[in-house]
């Protein structure tokens, strides 16, 4: 690793340094790491939008196997999580950036030479799929760098617009991708389109490969600015072994249930919702609106950051989870039942509001994590100026680790909303079983945000 890209004395909480030097290379680290989680997302979420329109491309599957499409690149990005959470202080920020996002032109490429295909092999989709969670694992590590950054004032903020505009990528995908695949974007290099009739029985072209194509050369672009231009903190590295005493953290374990609600929910329902959609309302094209909770979900996440940073991010984590299950009771009611067609302007209303809670809870509870892990190392460190200041970079290490781990266990939500909904349409004809169990958990949410972090007296006020 070239010693120019590895800084050595970084202190963000001393006032000068944080003005002199430290704001303007943070925010360079920053702004780098915020395209190249875009694109993580982005190639995370492309089965998503995919999927929907397989038939039009020839590829002929039940609703069942389309929805392990979707969900498949959620269970192996929040595994691949779980390792990643841990790679930053052993690899550096700067080179470990650089490498996860040249990972994705594995699936991007192989999505679009897959795609031209409607041969290909129901098998060779189910691998390309789990590759696409390369998307999902880069997450855990790009939170866990950009915490190391910036001052604790600063950390919700900082994390909010890192994921916050990250997370757009869900919604870009889902913009972007019905475009691109209706054109000839890269002409005969990226092959021939497959003939469909359309609605009004019009014979269409779409070229489905587009979707995989279309990120290669940002990919190629957001890798090398990251090789570039990114820095390696020399204060924030740190082996397995270091790291993995947050599994003997209970506020670990209690925040990764917490983002597990909000992340699991953000990410689930983006996977989800396109064919959640179609399956309810048939008469309705999906990749028409799915783009929109996304992008809700993602804007608002920054205000989540910064409401937390003047509030306290239990408060707004509390009424988060009370304001979802509302809006998974309002889901419920503009469902079709029976001979009721329901509403579907209802039920996107509802999915948008549950996407901006979302989007609230992820930047609150990340805003949590920091403050947690701080408050704990200084609480039982010695008072002298030594202590406290080896109790921060103690804490600092601690909450990178809870960020990303928590992640990981948060991307299952990808996997298990999805397939909720295509079992319980399986078992009962219908999703709601499934939304009924999502109002339970979130109750136990608010239970554990009330008792540990927001009640008179909580344990750890934050």
């Amino acid at each position: 690793m070239s010693s120019s890209y590895v800084i050595k004395r970084w202190e963000p909480e001393v006032k000068t340094f944080w003005e002199e030097q430290g704001s303007r290379i943070a925010n360079r680290n920053l702004w780098i790491s915020i395209f190249a989680l875009m694109l993580a997302f982005i190639v995370w979420m492309l089965w998503s939008v995919v999927v929907v329109n397989l038939g039009k491309a020839g590829f002929n599957f039940s609703k069942n196997q389309m929805f392990w499409l979707t969900a498949l690149p959620a269970l192996s990005g929040a595994t691949l999580r779980i390792f990643y959470s841990f790679l930053v202080p052993i690899f550096g920020g700067r080179r470990w950036t650089a490498i996860s996002t040249a990972s994705l032109l594995i699936p991007a490429l192989g999505m679009g030479f897959a795609l031209r295909d409607p041969t290909t092999s129901y098998p060779t989709l189910l691998v390309l799929a789990l590759l696409c969670g390369f998307g999902g694992g880069n997450f855990s590590s790009s939170m866990s760098n950009i915490s190391f950054f910036f001052p604790k004032a600063k950390k919700g903020l900082a994390t909010g617009l890192n994921a916050g505009i990250g997370n757009l990528g869900v919604s870009v995908v889902q913009f972007v991708v019905p475009m691109v695949i209706s054109i000839a974007v890269f002409g005969v290099v990226g092959g021939e389109g497959h003939q469909f009739n359309g609605p009004d029985g019009v014979q269409k072209t779409i070229w489905l490969q587009n979707a995989g194509f279309v990120w290669v050369p940002l990919i190629v672009i957001s890798a090398l600015a990251a090789w570039f231009g990114m820095n390696d903190l020399a204060e924030a590295k740190a082996s397995f072994a270091d790291q993995a005493v947050i599994f003997k953290r209970s506020h670990n374990w209690l925040m990764c249930w917490l983002y597990l609600g909000t992340f699991g929910s953000f990410i689930g329902f983006s996977a989800g919702l396109a064919l959640l959609t179609q399956s309810q309302f048939p008469n309705v094209n999906p990749t028409k609106y799915a783009f929109l909770g996304p992008l809700v979900g993602a804007a608002v996440r920054p205000v989540g950051g910064w409401i937390s940073d003047k509030i306290g991010g239990a408060c707004v984590t509390l009424w988060t989870f009370v304001g979802m299950m509302i809006a998974v009771l309002g889901v419920l009611y503009f469902l079709p039942t029976g001979s009721n067609p329901g509403s579907f302007e209802g039920f996107l209303g509802m999915f948008i509001v549950l996407f901006a809670l979302t989007g609230l809870g992820n930047g609150s509870t990340f805003r949590m994590i920091p403050v947690i892990f701080l408050h704990e190392r200084q609480q039982v460190a010695a008072k002298d100026a030594a202590s406290q200041r080896q109790a921060t970079l103690d804490g600092g290490k601690e909450a990178a680790a809870v960020l990303g781990f928590s992640g990981a266990i948060g991307a299952y939500g990808g996997f298990f909303i999805p397939k909720s909904f295509g079992t319980a349409i399986d078992m009962t004809g219908s999703p709601h079983a499934a939304l009924y169990c999502f109002i339970v958990f979130y109750a136990t949410c608010v239970f554990v945000t009330w008792w540990w972090y927001a009640r008179r007296n909580a344990p750890m006020p934050c």
